[in-house]
């Protein structure tokens, strides 16, 4: 008794490859470097159609009372902030006698704190004076605005402290009008409470004391502050040279457009679903990829290159030369974006199979491609479709279709029994693929291999399928099998073990 076994092997599918997405990426580079090169062209037009407009800047060193070493910022922080209030750009205004409104001056000018002390104000003009002068009536403004904000502050710092002494010193006229001329030697039975009068009214002296020196020293700091806060830096334009505008604003561009081209070449991989890697297009196809055809640039000038394309062409035409001669019935090439390079190919084994006998190509292709291929067809003839009919039977035949969108698949026999596909890599979405391994299975044509068109140089996964031929193909394996529940009869294809045992062997089993 014998066992069969089936293979099967189940591959998890990622939702998104890596590989596949960066190898689809790097083949869409003429789309983000086209981006690229627009983003750049468009900085450096925004540099020299929209200037920079005059500016000017001046730096402030600013004091605190309460600086201190650890500050973090806040400081000077609020400084800016206060900057940009209209108290500050109306005093401004003020000072350069202009009538524009303090909301719309405060668009021209930023503040910036350098360090804890010192702010920079850049502020923008009709013309240099115009942007100098704004730019030290806004300093003075912000000086004597600080200014005045730490007068104040001291005054009634200053005003708190003295009132406080006062109440205190009306305390001590209460206390020593009690004590009077008493001590406690002359009243010892009140001894105690004098006692404690006294040593209120060295309290209350004390507390007088510390009082005046506080207040004194509020009033004497704020001139120290006052002075220390000044313009450090006086108004000054700030020439910018268009040359070095123009090349920042053009390298910010490119960098913006090489970002933007690669996100929409990456989003629109991800979206289109078109197969690259050879891997997938085999999987996707069924059928092996069994040769693959570089394309070559028309301005390449690099002989080596165009020898080495030659060479490549050679093994693929005479590879197909054998599978056309090894084949007992016609033979196509199906094409899937790569129209032209489809029919140059078609003629140039037609032309390698006329040394042996008549050859046929049959035009199956919706447009002028083949008829305008300038390769030697070598003494092979080419029909139309519609002539294939009258074509002998003993004539060797080689048919050129498509399977693109609109293909008219009920026509694919009159092109051949067999075909080779001929797919460009990247042009066919996964779903048409997959419609075109179906329609081809329908059809009952088999698929002897895929020939791959513009394949990525730095591919390297394998596109080989040793069940390929079970994959692609339905129709010459499918037997009957058991009713489903809705009473249809289903098809099922035999295990690879069970296919390709011979008809005989297995009834004998």
């Amino acid at each position: 008794m014998t066992t069969r076994t089936t293979a099967e092997s189940s591959q998890a599918t990622p939702l998104l490859d890596l590989h596949a997405l960066v190898v689809a990426v790097r083949r869409r580079r003429r789309l983000w470097c086209l981006m690229a090169l627009l983003g750049m062209l468009a900085g450096a037009a925004v540099a020299v159609l929209m200037p920079p407009p005059p500016s000017a800047v001046t730096k402030v060193l600013v004091t605190h009372a309460e600086d201190q070493a650890n500050d973090t910022g806040t400081l000077i922080r609020t400084d800016v902030e206060l900057l940009g209030t209209t108290r500050i750009a109306g005093e401004a205004l003020k000072t350069l006698k202009s009538s524009q409104r303090p909301e719309d001056f405060m668009r021209d000018y930023r503040g910036t704190g350098l360090t804890n002390n010192v702010l920079q104000i850049d502020v923008t003009g009709a013309s240099d004076a115009d942007a100098v002068a704004r730019a030290g009536a806004l300093a003075d403004a912000f000086v004597a605005d600080h200014v005045r904000r730490m007068k104040e502050t001291a005054k009634a710092e200053a005003k708190a402290l003295l009132d406080q002494r006062d109440r205190m010193r009306n305390e001590l006229a209460k206390v020593n009008k009690a004590i009077g001329d008493r001590s406690p030697e002359s009243d010892p039975k009140a001894s105690a409470s004098i006692e404690s009068l006294f040593a209120r009214r060295a309290e209350l002296n004390s507390r007088i004391a510390d009082f005046d020196e506080r207040a004194a020293e509020a009033r004497t700091g704020t001139p120290k502050l006052i002075a220390g806060t000044q313009i450090v830096d006086a108004p000054r334009a700030v020439h910018t040279s268009p040359a070095k505008s123009a090349a920042t604003k053009a390298a910010i561009g490119l960098v913006l457009g090489l970002v933007l081209g690669l996100v929409v070449a990456a989003v629109g991989t991800v979206v289109a679903d078109r197969p690259v890697l050879r891997r997938e297009i085999a999987n996707n196809l069924g059928a092996s990829v069994i040769a693959e055809l570089p394309r070559t640039s028309r301005l390449s000038l690099r002989l080596w290159q165009r020898k080495r394309t030659r060479t490549v062409r050679e093994r693929l035409t005479a590879l197909l030369v054998r599978t056309v001669r090894g084949s007992s019935e016609g033979v196509s090439l199906l094409e899937l974006g790569c129209a032209r390079s489809t029919s140059a190919l078609a003629l140039r084994v037609a032309g390698a199979l006329a040394a042996e006998g008549p050859v046929v190509v049959i035009d199956g292709l919706p447009g002028s491609e083949l008829a305008d291929s300038r390769t030697d067809a070598g003494g092979a003839s080419v029909v139309s479709g519609e002539g294939a009919a009258a074509v002998p039977h003993e004539v060797r035949r080689l048919g050129v279709g498509s399977v693109a969108p609109g293909t008219a698949w009920t026509d694919l026999h009159y092109l051949g029994g067999q075909t080779v596909l001929v797919v460009r890599a990247g042009h066919g979405s996964a779903a048409w693929l997959h419609t075109v391994a179906r329609q081809l299975a329908d059809q009952r044509i088999p698929v002897i291999g895929v020939v791959l068109i513009d394949p990525d140089p730095r591919d390297r996964t394998d596109g080989t399928l040793w069940d390929g031929l079970h994959t692609a193909l339905r129709g010459p394996y499918e037997r009957p099998a058991r009713q489903s529940r809705t009473g249809q009869p289903r098809t099922e294809r035999p295990s690879m073990s069970a296919a390709r045992v011979p008809y005989s062997d297995q009834e004998a089993r």
